[in-house]
């Protein structure tokens, strides 16, 4: 274990990454910002629509403060249901400066039904984490960790669209800790370069590409890839997914209550 935990290190020492402070100005959304989005699969190098996703964004109260509430709800549809199904619903709050303060997955794919939850408590830069692990049998493992750095999937991606990535040259890298109900480990997101993208509501949108990775066994694997408008509002209209069953995509359907007039 120690080897392992030295290897990682020199791992992270090795990347050319710029590191997260802790809050920064939301620059790209706002209250009341809604994104559907219909999903696809990719069964034997055919592509199918699966169902649909929707991300939402709200001001509340949350620890006696106003808060940003975010739910990101993913559906597969009948047919995609005889194959894989999926029932996601993932709940963060973060303060008006993004800084994260709990995550919940309370997931359903395939026969796994698991919740995630994290719990995020600070002392100047060091944050420290209450975890949770629901598994499919009813067993419940709970952990205490101090890091520093740390987000959970999206709350870092809401923290991701208020970069201003104006003078990046493809290859930056951004590193920190990913939150999941077990543990926080070495991740990044990496600055790809510009594309343009169809949506599904009959926009073609010039887009940057942001690629995500997290630290595996065999090295960093790449998750997903995200394709956000190339204006201030960043709002992802493609999202490409490597799953444990192939691969599928999430495409923009439908924005509504946007910050900025969409100028991509």
């Amino acid at each position: 274990m120690k080897h392992i935990r030295i290897f990682i290190l020199m791992m992270l020492m090795a990347l050319p990454v710029s590191v997260m402070a802790q809050g920064m100005t939301n620059t790209a959304f706002k209250n009341g910002e809604y994104l559907s989005y219909n999903l696809y699969f990719n069964w034997k190098f055919v592509w199918i629509k699966a169902g649909s996703a929707s991300l939402s964004t709200i001001i509340t109260r949350h620890n006696g403060h106003n808060s940003y509430k975010s739910s990101l709800i993913c559906r597969t549809n009948a047919r995609a249901d005889k194959f894989y199904t999926i029932r996601d619903n993932i709940t963060v709050f973060c303060t008006g400066n993004l800084v994260p303060e709990f995550y919940s997955k309370n997931s359903h794919e395939g026969d796994r039904r698991d919740l995630d939850e994290a719990t995020y408590n600070y002392q100047g830069n060091t944050c420290h984490l209450r975890l949770m692990r629901r598994k499919t049998d009813g067993t419940t493992r709970r952990k205490n960790i101090t890091t520093t750095n740390a987000f959970d999937m999206l709350n870092v991606f809401l923290r991701a669209r208020s970069w201003n990535m104006g003078s990046w040259k493809a290859g930056h890298k951004v590193g920190f800790r990913i939150v999941d109900g077990k543990g926080a480990g070495p991740a990044y997101i990496q600055y790809e370069g510009k594309s343009k993208v169809d949506g599904d509501n009959g926009h073609k949108y010039n887009c940057l590409k942001l690629a995500y990775y997290e630290q595996t066994k065999k090295g960093y694997k790449k998750i997903a890839t995200f394709y956000v408008t190339n204006d201030k509002n960043h709002i992802p209209v493609l999202i490409d997914l490597n799953l444990k069953f192939g691969s599928a995509k999430a495409k923009i359907s439908n924005i509504r209550n946007n910050r900025y007039p969409v100028t991509a």
